[in-house]
């Protein structure tokens, strides 16, 4: 049988639902999230967006062709080019500066987190290191997608994380993870049953450690 990246989030469904539907996101698109757990959180996602600019960057060593090259250098674009520039200009209209953010330190989630995915795939193939990848990439365009369709989600100026919502929801970010999801597609189709079951338990960790850093954010822990 052909597997698709549909059947690793059925294979990890009451996980992948508290990432995708955590407090954390469901009090972001209410508005109603503390200020100080969301600065929280854009400060060691802006760390956090380093260290995955270096995943893809792995992902482009590992690749054995072209096309895995240029798939490499989509996320690296994606990370890099498109994800953390935003990030930073947001971190200024929340009073916060690029100098401070490359003083911080690291929480401990983001550090499991990141160095999980690294080491995954320094120690496994590159089909191993996207799929820990998958959980931020495709999983936040579904947050933001999931948050854009949601009838309880405040928009516009009555929200002040609305800025936030339109950038995961917006298209360009929506295409990458497209694109993301159609490279799992084409390399799960070919492995099998035996194989999967590998992949399934670094897609439920990597998707275990994205709920922890929602946590992280929302009790604000170092």
């Amino acid at each position: 049988m052909a597997f698709t990246f549909d059947d690793l989030q059925r294979a990890c469904q009451s996980e992948w639902d508290a990432y995708i539907r955590h407090d954390f996101v469901q009090q972001l698109g209410n508005g109603t999230l503390a200020g100080d757990a969301f600065r929280h959180y854009l400060k060691q996602d802006y760390l956090f967006l380093i260290q995955f600019g270096r995943a893809y960057a792995l992902a482009a060593y590992k690749s054995p062709t072209l096309d895995d090259l240029r798939q490499a250098k989509a996320g690296l674009e994606a990370i890099i080019g498109l994800e953390l520039g935003l990030h930073i200009d947001y971190c200024r209209q929340w009073g916060i500066s690029e100098a401070e953010l490359q003083a911080l330190p690291e929480a401990r989630a983001t550090m499991a987190y990141t160095r999980y995915v690294l080491d995954t795939g320094n120690r496994g193939d590159l089909l191993d290191l996207h799929v820990a990848l998958a959980p931020c990439l495709v999983g936040y365009a579904q947050i933001g997608k999931w948050l854009s369709e949601r009838p309880e989600t405040v928009r516009g100026e009555a929200n002040p994380y609305d800025h936030w919502i339109c950038m995961y929801e917006g298209a360009e970010f929506q295409q990458a993870a497209a694109a993301e999801e159609a490279w799992l597609n084409r390399e799960l189709a070919e492995i099998s049953p035996r194989r999967f079951e590998q992949l399934v338990r670094i897609f439920r960790d990597a998707t275990r450690l994205e709920i922890d850093f929602w946590d992280m954010g929302l009790n604000q822990r170092m």
